[in-house]
C-alpha cells in the first residue's frame, strides 16, 4: 500500500482545496447549492481520489482513481471560467486558480504517465 502522505501530488491537492474554499466565499449566496456547491466536492475530490487509489493493490487501480481526481481538476478549471464569465470572480482572482489548478494537472498527468510504466498495457 501506498502512503499518499507522502505524495506531493496530494500535498499540492490540499492546498488546493484551501486556495478554492478562499475563493468560494466570494460567490453570491445565490449559488450557495449551485456553483459553490459543485466546486466544493469536485475540488475535496482531487486529494480523496488520490488518497483511494493509493490504497489499490494494483498500478492500474492507483492511475485510474488518478485520472477520476484529475477529471475533477479539469471540472473545478470550468467552473472558474464559469464564475469569472458570470463575474463572481475577479479576473485576477480566476486567473491565479485557474494556473494552481493546471499547474495540478500537469502534476497528476506526469504521474498518472510515470504510474502506468509499472504495469504492462493490455
Amino acid at each position: 500500500m501506498r502512503d499518499f502522505r507522502k505524495l506531493d501530488v496530494w500535498k499540492s491537492a490540499i492546498d488546493l482545496v484551501a486556495d478554492v474554499y478562499e475563493i468560494l466565499e466570494q460567490l453570491p449566496d445565490v449559488e450557495k447549492f449551485g456553483l459553490r456547491s459543485q466546486i466544493s466536492r469536485a475540488v475535496v475530490s482531487i486529494p480523496s481520489n488520490i488518497a483511494e487509489g493509493s490504497a489499490k493493490d494494483s498500478q492500474k487501480d492507483f492511475a485510474r482513481f488518478l485520472k477520476i481526481g484529475l477529471g475533477s481538476a479539469f471540472e473545478i478549471e470550468t467552473q472558474f471560467v464559469i464564475c469569472m464569465r458570470l463575474s463572481y470572480i475577479s479576473d485576477e482572482d480566476g486567473t491565479l486558480i485557474i494556473e494552481k489548478i493546471q499547474t495540478l494537472q500537469k502534476r497528476i498527468n506526469s504521474l498518472v504517465k510515470y504510474v502506468k510504466t509499472q504495469y504492462p498495457k493490455t
